[in-house]
């Protein structure tokens, strides 16, 4: 779990998620459509919670 300096949030859109290698940007934007991941919206962008992202992976992958 990364956060940045100063003890902020991390917040990428998905293009910046899907650069990380953690999941394509299609299986992101299901996601993100389904609700499973919060997200903060600006204008068209969707900024994610790296933070409540990896735990969200973490779970999932434990759960199964």
């Amino acid at each position: 779990m990364e956060q940045t300096t100063n003890n902020k949030m991390q917040m990428l859109t998905i293009p910046q998620l899907e650069a990380m290698h953690i999941l394509p940007g299609r299986a992101i934007r299901r996601l993100v459509a389904e609700k499973r991941v919060p997200v903060v919206k600006v204008g068209t962008r969707a900024y994610i919670n790296l933070t409540v992202f990896e735990r969200y992976l973490q779970s999932e992958q434990g759960g199964a």
